[in-house]
């Protein structure tokens, strides 16, 4: 008899974690967006440093190896975003110097 007053708990439970695992989610998913709306954003700041660069500067910044690896990192959260996966994904190494 004591089994069946457990039934009703754990569905209560369930019904009250469920959505808050949802609300998680689509909170990360939102917060995500919003990395990648900062990412984009960082494209005019990259513009103006590169006009400013020095061409005759013997060692020189990557600017396109720099927009490389945010592509990169821009692709893998939209991959996120759009199909979740159970599994870790593995993706190639940044570049992390710009220096040539």
């Amino acid at each position: 008899m004591k089994r069946h007053l457990w039934l009703p708990s754990f569905l209560i439970i369930g019904l009250v974690v469920t959505p808050a695992a949802f609300a998680n989610a689509g909170a990360e998913r939102e917060a995500l967006a919003k990395v990648i709306h900062e990412l984009n954003a960082l494209e005019s700041l990259i513009k103006r440093a590169e006009a400013n660069a020095e061409q005759d500067s013997r060692i020189r910044f990557r600017y396109d190896w720099l927009r490389q690896d945010l592509k990169q990192i821009k692709d893998g959260i939209h991959s996120h975003i759009d199909s979740p996966r159970a599994q870790p994904r593995s993706f190639p190494p940044l570049r992390g110097d710009y220096r040539r």
